[in-house]
């Protein structure tokens, strides 16, 4: 089976950082409005409750799956699912940060959204080195 395909998740991609803040900092920025712009899209608002729904800028619509305060948020995205997910690192100072995405309908679209996801782990570890 070709990299980033499975049997049960389809096409996907997963993006990971281990960034040098702890896991209350990473959560809350993540989870801020400003935080959920970057990986979800601006002005977009997230209700911490399973089930309810949130509709991007662009006209995209998901809903959230599973929402855990300090540890991951999941949401449908369209016809796909990204979660947001933190682990502490061992020395408690740093926090591993991952996006990943399941369900896309390519290869072609994997590695579109593994560059996305690149930019966006970028994106958010710079706004963590200016906090």
């Amino acid at each position: 089976m070709p990299t980033g395909l499975t049997e049960d998740a389809g096409w996907q991609i997963g993006v990971s950082r281990t960034l040098p803040h702890p896991g209350p900092l990473v959560w809350d920025f993540v989870s801020s409005p400003e935080g959920v712009a970057l990986w979800l899209g601006p002005d977009v608002v997230l209700t911490p409750e399973r089930g309810t729904s949130y509709r991007t800028t662009e006209g995209m619509e998901g809903e959230v799956r599973g929402y855990h305060r300090g540890k991951k948020i999941r949401v449908t995205h369209g016809t796909t699912t990204v979660q947001v997910a933190l682990a502490p690192a061992s020395d408690g100072t740093r926090t591993m940060l991952r996006f990943h995405q399941e369900h896309l309908a390519s290869a072609e679209e994997r590695e579109r959204q593994r560059a996305h996801w690149q930019h966006v782990m970028d994106q958010v570890a710079t706004a963590l080195d200016r906090r």
